[in-house]
């Protein structure tokens, strides 16, 4: 057992509710430590603590003050970066190469970005003409929308939950945060380092717990909070916006996807593998971006399936801390149930599995963890369930293709959009195929490569509204118009 308790931070203090679940290491099984779940009305005096902090200093003021702030928050994290790394990894098995190159870089790194970004944000400004001959001028400005509710998720918990906050917080908004049940330890190091920076009391608040019946559902329907911004699963995504309704709030959803990547015969072979077998089992495939439909041109199959097949069994499973391992546990027990009940429906759906399809064994703590193998699948006709459900783990089902338009008619053939990546040399074909992809983000020739000014997010079952960039900036700060008659 351990005596360490993870507390929730209001109103500018860690405080504690006295229910507790456990924070489960998926490595071994262990408790890594008591986490207080939020009740009623500690979510409620979070979100009145946002509206004072709101209407007091935070309110008053000016962006540079406030971005500086912020800048202080990036670096922080950079000062703990250490103790973030061993919590991230902690919370979620992955890897220290994920943790250390990519989650805890770009969750410092967005804090600065935003903060400049804001910035050097321009307003409209229009003159007028009037019948009278002197005008008008006619401007807007920016106004923060609130007390934002950020309900974030577990497979990259401080990147995605600083990918929300830092835009809220550089337009002025006031947070409620609700890390996943199963990654509380960097949000709460986070609540940690806005208070070292001296963000105001009650500007950025933490609340531990559930979805239903606990702090996921009463942050979100809770009528003071202004805004609601959530990635996640598609189905808690509708019961949030069903909540909301009640209210009539702005919604910001990135939700699910089953991305479908096309891999043409004139593509760069090695390029193209090595590619995909970095979107299929990035982080073991909990990244909402992951490919788990792959379509080959039918000349290049036999070939892609089998160096597919090589370098899934040559990728290292092992324990997070070693700087060699590819690939660490899923997040959960529950959730490694999940992805086998997908591998034993595809078996009943009559599908061939290449590699993987069951649980490897260590012969030491780590089988007692949350682990699954890196799983290829072919065979699979198009209406199977395991080609249209969103599965989220190590595995994608491969499937021949012959022609340019068969090719996208089976990618764009799902009630998801989040993302798609197209393989050739041929840059016009590349142009062609991107643009008829029913996806919000189509990447040529590479995978994740992100410019943080662009728009991120998805069509369909895969998402509302757009982050990024201005994007972001729109979403949390709404335009004001101003007339002033001349």
């Amino acid at each position: 057992m351990t005596d360490k308790v993870i507390k929730n931070y209001v109103g500018g203090a860690f405080v504690d509710s006295g229910t507790y679940f456990d924070n489960i290491d998926p490595v071994n099984g262990n408790v890594l430590a008591k986490v207080s779940e939020a009740n009623r009305a500690m979510v409620k005096q979070a979100v009145a603590a946002s509206r004072k902090a709101l209407n007091g200093p935070w309110g008053r003021m000016s962006v540079q003050q406030r971005t500086a702030l912020l800048h202080k928050v990036a670096d922080g994290i950079e000062a703990r970066f250490d103790e973030f790394v061993e919590a991230e990894m902690a919370d979620t098995g992955k890897s220290y190469q994920q943790a250390s190159t990519i989650d805890i870089p770009r969750g410092a790194a967005n804090f600065r970005i935003f903060a400049d970004m804001v910035k050097t944000a321009s307003n409209e400004s229009f003159h007028t003409d009037t019948n009278d001959g002197a005008g008008a001028l006619n401007y807007s400005v920016r106004r923060p929308l609130g007390v934002v509710a950020v309900v974030a998720p577990w497979n990259l918990p401080l990147l995605l939950l600083t990918w929300k906050l830092a835009p809220a917080l550089a337009c002025g908004n006031c947070i409620v945060a609700k890390p996943s049940e199963e990654t509380p330890s960097s949000a709460t190091l986070l609540a940690e380092v806005m208070d070292e920076a001296g963000v105001p009391a009650g500007v950025f608040n933490l609340v531990h717990g559930f979805g239903p019946n606990s702090a996921g559902e009463f942050l979100t329907s809770d009528p003071g909070i202004n805004a609601i911004t959530f990635t996640g699963e598609s189905r808690t995504g509708s019961a949030i916006m069903r909540a909301a309704a009640e209210t009539v709030k702005p919604l910001s959803f990135e939700l699910g996807g089953k991305n479908a990547a096309i891999v043409f015969d004139d593509a760069d072979f090695d390029k193209a593998l090595e590619g995909t077998v970095r979107s299929v089992f990035t982080n073991g495939g909990q990244v909402c971006l992951c490919t788990e439909r792959v379509y080959v041109q039918r000349g290049l199959f036999d070939k892609f399936v089998e160096g597919m097949k090589q370098k899934a069994e040559a990728l290292k499973i092992g324990w997070p801390t070693e700087k060699d391992t590819d690939m660490g546990p899923l997040i959960s027990f529950e959730h490694r149930d999940k992805v086998l009940s997908y591998y034993r429906l595809a078996e009943k759906e009559g599908a061939q599995f290449v590699t993987g399809g069951g649980v490897p064994v260590f012969g030491d703590q780590r089988d007692k963890g949350a682990w699954v193998e890196p799983t290829i699948i072919t065979g699979l006709s198009e209406d199977a369930r395991c080609v249209k459900e969103e599965i989220f783990g190590p595995v994608c089902h491969i499937t021949p293709f012959d022609t340019e338009e068969e090719a996208i008619s089976m990618a764009n053939n799902s009630q998801y959009g989040l993302a798609a990546a197209i393989w050739t040399r041929n840059i016009s074909r590349g142009h062609r195929v991107a643009q008829q992809m029913e996806a919000g983000m189509v990447w040529v020739n590479t995978w994740y490569l992100r410019d943080l000014r662009t728009p991120f997010g998805g069509v369909k079952l895969s998402g509302i509204g757009r982050e990024g960039g201005s994007h972001s900036l729109n979403f949390y700060a709404e335009p004001s118009n101003i007339c002033i008659k001349l």
